[in-house]
């Protein structure tokens, strides 16, 4: 019996993960697994050797402060694979703990083969590290097609299988009606999932909101919460003292909400995939501490943050950051694109010729296990 472990470092890869193990146990009953990994694994009988929580570092402050923890993870995470001597050790995403581990593991024993799905973003920071992943990942799963080139170029062996936000799901019918009130303009608001995101935007959408309302009368605002956030999001707007707006924390509802508006305005990040996805105009926003910002401006590549405008190498979503993110610069976007709906016509037409070259024929998770089982 084949043997492979499944290391994840946070609840979104455990999310990736398990939908790839679902698909490989279809065409491979003959296998035996050992995670890292959270509740989905969990749930198709997968034993983690600990609780995901203990490795989930967010920003630069939290990573700094417990990096002694994250260094005496890995070592007993390299123990455990070591001693349970898979066939393959399957990582997903979280690349600075999962590779570190997969980078040790190579250098004890060459015959445990490694696949990552979800390949750390060279392309907007530390291109470097691809001749580096070269010495210790056997092939890499790709979310994006033009990732390719970047590790072609270092002979890298990879394969794109496509973003599973962009896959269709089942269509759940949903009155929002019940929610929202009926015959209601909506227009969704991505503040964030991070205490630290919220803090910041969310004050600055509210005041955005206020000034929204001075022309048009007819719009509900609904904010679109992790469940953590949405009892904090909803006392914020109840101190705000608006009346048009709603909080939404249950996914299928957010789905549903998000394809009936007419307007999107997002945090910056994969949110904006799902936004595009369902054929709805957005500009992206996002502000940060200065000291976080400086760090990662003087580390990034890129000219744009969101992933649409890389893609295309053009400000198709606008993007207003940091000091441009503000109430008054928002109002005068949504309210120019409200206003023009050929600008609007125009956004979607070159933000669905992006999606276009991310999608695959078959799902992600299938096309990811498909390239497993090969390894096996």
């Amino acid at each position: 019996m084949k043997k492979i472990f499944i290391l994840v470092g946070e609840p979104s890869g455990d999310k990736l993960a398990a939908k790839v193990i679902s698909e490989l146990k279809k065409i491979n009953q003959n296998l035996n697994f050992l995670s890292v990994g959270g509740e989905n694994l969990k749930s198709l009988d997968i034993k983690s050797i600990y609780d995901l929580k203990e490795i989930t570092f967010l920003g630069f402050t939290n990573v700094i402060l417990n990096i002694f923890k994250i260094n005496k993870k890995i070592n007993e995470t390299v123990k455990a694979i070591i001693d349970y001597n898979p066939d393959l050790l399957f990582t997903v995403d979280s690349p600075d703990f999962t590779l570190r581990v997969a980078e040790k593991i190579k250098k004890i024993n060459k015959q445990i083969k490694t696949v990552h799905y979800v390949a750390p973003q060279v392309w907007v920071w530390r291109e470097k590290r691809v001749k580096k992943i070269k010495r210790f990942i056997d092939h890499l799963l790709l979310l994006f097609s033009f990732e390719k080139k970047y590790f072609d170029k270092e002979k890298v062996s990879c394969e794109f299988v496509g973003h599973p936000l962009l896959e269709i799901g089942q269509e759940v019918k949903i009155d929002i009606n019940q929610i929202l009130g009926k015959n209601k303009a909506i227009i969704s608001i991505f503040a964030g999932s991070r205490k630290s995101e919220l803090e910041i935007l969310l004050p600055v959408l509210l005041n955005f909101i206020k000034l929204m309302n001075k022309k048009y009368n007819d719009i509900t605002y609904v904010f679109h919460s992790t469940q953590e956030h949405s009892n904090m999001t909803q006392t914020i707007i109840k101190d705000s003292n608006l009346s048009n707006c709603e909080v939404v924390s249950d996914n299928k509802i957010k789905a549903h909400i998000l394809k009936k508006s007419i307007f999107a305005v997002s945090k910056s990040g994969t949110v904006s995939l799902e936004i595009c996805n369902a054929k709805i105009p957005s500009i992206i926003i996002y502000k940060m501490g200065l000291i976080n910002f400086l760090i990662i401006k003087s580390l990034v590549k890129t000219k744009f943050a969101n992933i649409i405008n890389i893609a295309a190498n053009e400000e198709i979503i606008p993007e207003l950051l940091q000091s441009n993110c503000n109430s008054e610069n928002i109002f005068k976007h949504v309210e120019s694109f409200l206003e023009t709906p050929e600008k609007i016509k125009k956004q979607l037409k070159k933000t669905e010729d992006v999606l276009n070259k991310f999608k695959t024929n078959e799902s992600s998770a299938k096309l990811a296990c498909l390239a497993l089982n090969k390894f096996l």
